[in-house]
């Protein structure tokens, strides 16, 4: 099975903070913070060796132009991008669905 440990990049992390606020707005900063919360908690199933993680998400053709396969989950109003990685499983980025493409540029 996996045992690989999950790494987000910098550019995921930014769209986290970005559903953050996004959420804060709609919700409130509880509201928010549960919700940032459940994104983060999702990838973990990544990580649990019980799991077949190439199988868990579907592959993600927005990102088909790319070198790399990148799969993606969903939780809530968000798609989670990953790929795996040699030692890690990289959350590349997070897109919160209600807002528009551009917004996540």
């Amino acid at each position: 099975m996996n045992g690989k440990p999950t790494y987000w990049t910098h550019r995921a992390k930014r769209d986290l903070e970005k559903i953050f606020h996004f959420n804060k707005v709609l919700y409130g900063t509880e509201k928010a913070k549960e919700i940032s919360y459940s994104i983060r908690e999702r990838t973990l199933l990544l990580e649990n060796p019980e799991y077949d993680f190439e199988r868990i998400g579907s592959v993600d053709e927005s990102f088909n132009h790319l070198k790399h396969t990148y799969r993606k989950l969903i939780e809530g109003y968000c798609k989670i991008t990953y790929r795996i990685g040699k030692k890690r499983i990289y959350i590349v980025r997070v897109f919160d669905t209600r807002q528009h493409p551009s917004k996540n540029l």
